[in-house]
């Protein structure tokens, strides 16, 4: 899970008219921009998602091969490579005036380069704020702000009245295998994981740690999460997980729930009921 290291960031992609509006990203990097734009590259599955639901059906005009939402996009929208491989020679001939991207979803010396030619707005996000925020500022950008606005407020207010449970369950949440890695601290995992009423064991573990399944039983695991994203988790690797912590319980969960966070949240708390729902009704717990 490789992502933007700490070295300074250039501050704009280039010398502008001071004429021209002017957007902070979640880098607190400056961008210029003819507002609003009309040729838009998304380089984050989540955020492309977004852009439809704010009703950029003209405006986008390049999507990377995982931006699966929505299904019309993914079939007919130009493809300018994957999250970390960026085919430069693509969006060179898409022209783009807005590229947007996210500090952990793509590579800093990919990005780096892009800066160089393009208007690139760049989201960090760890916490439900930091996604109500991006959500906002792409609304300012793109020329739809009330809409981004009223989706922020509906996704706020399904958060706020979904309750959580008495007990935290003690949880594990795996994303990848060969080797296995967990979620940690400091990710949106992590604090979707409290969202939905759950306590994540690694969170004193940076990111996305390797871990040994052995140590769920080490740290008094009860629930172990298997994300059908990055790593495409099956039934088989249920049946793995099982004999190393018997007294758990293991569930495959549907991962963009969990890590998506553009319009995708609106669907988020009643995932999370319906999750401890059937974990009550089954007696797992």
């Amino acid at each position: 899970m490789r992502e933007f290291s700490r070295r300074p960031l250039p501050k704009a992609s280039s010398i502008v008219p001071c004429s021209m509006p002017a957007f902070i990203d979640q880098l607190d990097r400056t961008i210029f921009l003819d507002h609003p734009p009309r040729r838009i590259i998304s380089l984050v599955p989540s955020q492309t998602e977004l852009l439809y639901t704010l009703g950029l059906e003209e405006e986008v005009v390049g999507i990377t091969k995982f931006c699966v939402h929505p299904a019309a996009w993914h079939h007919s929208k130009t493809r300018v490579g994957g999250t970390k491989n960026i085919h430069a020679d693509i969006i060179r001939t898409l022209q783009p005036d807005l590229i947007i991207a996210n500090k952990e979803e793509n590579q800093q010396e990919q990005i780096e380069q892009l800066f160089l030619h393009y208007p690139v707005w760049i989201s960090d996000i760890t916490t439900l704020d930091d996604a109500l925020e991006m959500i906002r500022a792409v609304g300012m950008l793109t020329g739809r702000t009330q809409t981004a606005t009223s989706l922020a407020d509906d996704i706020r207010q399904a958060f706020q009245t979904s309750t959580t449970p008495s007990r935290p369950l003690r949880t594990a949440y795996f994303i990848w295998k060969d080797p296995w890695m967990a979620a940690g601290g400091n990710t949106f995992i992590q604090h979707m994981l409290e969202r939905c009423g759950l306590v994540n064991v690694f969170s004193d573990r940076d990111r996305y740690p390797i871990v040994q399944p052995e140590e769920l039983l080490q740290k008094d695991c009860e629930l172990v999460l298997l994300s059908s994203e990055p790593y495409p988790f099956r039934e088989k690797h249920v049946a793995e997980i099982t004999p190393i912590i018997p007294s758990a319980a293991i569930r495959l969960v549907d991962g963009e729930m969990f890590s998506w966070y553009g319009s995708r949240l609106l669907k988020s708390p009643a995932y999370f009921r319906q999750l401890r729902k059937h974990l009550q009704e089954n007696s797992d717990i």
